[in-house]
Order: C-alpha cells, then structure tokens, then sequence
C-alpha cells in the first residue's frame, strides 16, 4: 500500500506561515465537509493547507467496493510517502483528523527530533474505541517531548474531557477543549454553543500552536 501516489489537495493563503499537512478520518475522505471547512478556517488564518488520501480511501472512490480502513499503525509509511510528495518547504506541521492525526502521531518525535517538521496537531483524538474506554491508545504519547496539539469536544466518544483528564500524556502535549463538542466539533442546541463557534475556536487554537512552534 506504501507504493500509492498520492493526490494533494492544497490550499494557499495569500501570505503563508507554515504549511499543515491534514490527513482524513477513517470514515470520511480528504474533502469531506469536516475537512473542507476547517481547511477553509485555517487559510484564513495564514495556513497553507495540504490534503491526502490514504490508499484504501482513494480506492473507495473508484468501485463499488468499500475497503475497510487498516489498522492506524499499518498506514504510518504512507504518511511518510505523501509528506515527501508534497516536497514543502519552510515551517512543516503535521496532523489529521482522528485516525489521520494517531497516524502522524506515530511520525511526530522522528521528524521533530530530525528538524523536519516544528509540531504536530489532531483534530479529535481517537483516545480510545467508543463504547471501548479501557482500550486507551496513548502509549506513544506518555513520554511525548514534541510539540503536539490536541483539539477535542468536551463530549467526544473517543475521548471526553473527563476522560481525558485521568490520562498520563508527555510534556509536549497540548489540549484544547470545544464546549460540548462531540468528534466533530458539534455541541448540543442547548449547550449555548454552536459548531460555527467551535469550528472557528479550534482554527484559533490551531493557528495560535503554529505561531507559537512555527
């Protein structure tokens, strides 16, 4: 699977700060409307955005067939192949969405330790399974001295707030909580949040991690 070529969807501001690359989430392709958004909010920002496809998402769109997603560790050399495809320069920082942000998880203290890249940023954490709390995937993270940035929803299945907090995480982790946010960012209509809100705190946040690493 590592030998797939990769599409890149890129998105420029008019002035650049740093270059984000933004893989997808195990169920939703690279411009899904989640990702189309928050792309959207990030240029705004000063970000130059760069998208891709991991190759089982890339072939559901050629068949009637829907490869299931691979296991988060088997897709880090694509990770790998698609940063080199996209051949950036200047301040790097990679993330995704969900499982796309675990994914360059496992890529973050190598390419930080070797100059490449200034940080990492996920856009809701897959901390667990749903409905699986006791399956916590954050070994890799406990001793994380690179910079990493979490935006979460303070009701995310794969990772509530109070969940979270009980979790032991590395002295480069960062967290920034949505109110009432679930995976997607969304809060209840009661919460006195909107998505909007949500959508637009976690791009501050997002920009906010870069200037700082960048």
């Amino acid at each position: 699977m590592s030998g797939h070529k990769h599409t890149l969807l890129i998105d420029r501001p008019d002035v650049s700060n740093a270059t984000l690359v933004l893989a997808h989430g195990a169920g939703a392709p690279m411009d899904s409307p989640f990702m189309g958004k928050m792309a959207g909010l990030l240029v705004e920002r000063g970000l130059t955005v760069v998208r891709f496809e991991f190759a089982y998402m890339a072939a559901r769109r050629l068949g009637p067939k829907k490869p299931p997603a691979p296991r988060a560790e088997m897709v880090v050399p694509e990770y790998r192949v698609a940063l080199e495809t996209a051949a950036i320069e200047g301040p790097v920082f990679i993330g995704g969405k969900s499982m796309g942000g675990r994914i360059a998880t496992y890529l973050l203290a190598e390419l930080y330790e070797a100059g490449r890249i200034k940080g990492g940023i996920c856009l809701g954490y897959p901390f667990h399974p749903t409905a699986k709390p006791e399956n916590v995937r954050t070994g890799h993270l406990e001793t994380l001295a690179a910079p990493l940035l979490i935006v979460q929803g303070e009701r995310d299945p794969f990772g509530t707030k109070q969940e979270v907090s009980g979790y032991s995480l590395g002295s480069g982790v960062e967290l920034c909580w949505l109110p009432d946010g679930d995976h997607d960012f969304g809060p209840r209509g009661a919460s006195g949040h909107t998505r909007a809100q949500n959508l637009a705190r976690a791009a501050d946040a997002v920009a906010d991690f870069v200037r700082r690493h960048g």
